[in-house]
């Protein structure tokens, strides 16, 4: 099971990646200013109780946090430390989020970080291969228990051989989702999977895009079907240790 946290709503372009972003297109249908980062009615969901005192999430729960915004961003840095302590306090969940901004990573962790937190697990984005270049070496230097590449939306070839070591628990790929989406090449796709089955890291095709290019044909697949297409390509790799 799982359940969807997003303490702060909102957050601004960062690189190539952003530029259709799936937020600022859902806001804009509700003439909602997506640049503006605001703290959300749920940001203390993951420490709610029920009237007899039980936690409204119930644990076990994986918990996908700040997928309306970036956990990193600046503009929530007054806020973090309480998110942190709720992370910290629900011991009994798992969280996981992903950032454009693994940068500030090391600016932004509380006092009792040490290691990381168990509970807690990250994926870096990186669409192109500057990018990769510069977050994936941040992220392999990380105090983090569980590290992810999200290599999404893929913008183009990836070389990421060399950042596949022991510690990343999987890499996922995707093609970018919209109207004014770019074209994913599915030989990128397989590209990045070979580099994952020859490091003997898991690899997932999460989602086709809605343009994807296979075989010189290009294919526009509509969004209820992006992940569902992606799945029965039947490429994820589960590692053999």
């Amino acid at each position: 099971m799982s359940v969807s946290w997003n303490p702060w709503h909102g957050c601004r372009k960062l690189s190539e990646g952003c530029r259709h972003c799936y937020v600022y297109r859902q806001d804009a249908q509700h003439d909602k200013d997506s640049r503006e980062v605001r703290r959300t009615a749920a940001f203390n969901l993951p420490v709610r109780r029920t009237r007899d005192g039980r936690y409204k999430v119930p644990p076990g729960e994986m918990v996908y946090t700040c997928f309306t915004s970036d956990f990193l961003v600046e503009e929530a840095d007054a806020w973090r430390a309480e998110a942190w302590e709720m992370i910290r306090i629900r011991s009994d969940l798992r969280f996981f989020f992903i950032t454009k901004r693994i940068d500030r990573l090391m600016q932004v962790l509380p006092p009792d970080w040490g290691g990381g937190y168990e509970n807690l697990a990250v994926g870096c984005t990186v669409e192109n291969q500057a990018m990769a270049d510069y977050r994936l070496p941040l992220l392999l230097d990380a105090p983090l228990r569980h590290k992810l590449v999200i290599c999404a939306p893929l913008l183009g070839p990836l070389d990421i051989a060399r950042y596949l070591i022991p510690g990343i628990e999987e890499v996922s790929v995707g093609g970018e989702s919209g109207n004014e989406a770019r074209p994913c090449n599915y030989d990128w796709v397989l590209s990045v999977r070979r580099q994952c089955v020859a490091a003997d890291i898991p690899f997932a095709f999460h989602q086709t895009g809605a343009r994807l290019v296979k075989d010189g044909r290009l294919y526009r697949i509509r969004r209820p079907y992006q992940h569902s297409q992606a799945r029965k390509a039947g490429i994820d790799y589960k590692a053999k240790r």
